[in-house]
């Protein structure tokens, strides 16, 4: 085995790994999202592919494949005159996406706890719980901030190169 061949094997395991734990999905789901950020940047994968280079049965491919289109980790297209489904993993800003729902929850709950702690801070430790509190708030909005920055600089890009590939 060549050394770029065992890297490209190796990142689709870390791939894989990372995304089991991030998103509580099983190993082969992992696996596959990272077969498709490795492998199908150009054209996308194809489901004989994937089943072929993860060697997994078409059955667990088939129920891996159809929970990361449900969840939006990944999605298909096809070619005219093609009969096959071709797979990619969902674009960065999609990704990131995700986090600012997760940013944006947590900034939610951050205010209605802060404006509770305001009106009931009576002792020392509720005091410095609330100035932890007004300072985790202001890190939470220019980390909101700065991620829907990072989103809609990605979108371009990923608009931009769909009309160059068009």
């Amino acid at each position: 085995m060549d050394d770029i061949q065992k890297e490209k094997e190796e990142l689709i395991e870390m791939f894989g790994i990372h995304f089991e734990s991030l998103y509580h999905i099983p190993p082969l789901a992992g696996r596959i999202i990272g077969l498709l950020i490795v492998e199908g940047c150009k054209s996308g994968v194809t489901f004989e592919s994937i089943v072929e280079k993860l060697g997994a049965s078409k059955s667990s491919i088939s129920t891996n494949l159809n929970l990361l289109l449900k969840m939006e980790k990944i999605y298909y297209f096809t070619i005219p005159c093609d009969r096959k489904k071709y797979f990619k993993s969902a674009p960065l800003s999609s990704r990131l996406s995700n986090y600012l729902k997760i940013l944006e929850s947590e900034c939610y709950l951050t205010d209605k706890i802060l404006n509770y702690r305001e009106k009931t801070a009576s002792c020392l430790e509720e005091r410095t719980n609330l100035e932890n509190i007004k300072s985790y708030k202001k890190n939470l909005y220019e980390v909101e901030k700065s991620l829907k920055k990072t989103i809609a600089e990605f979108k371009k890009i990923e608009i931009i190169n769909k009309n160059n590939s068009q």
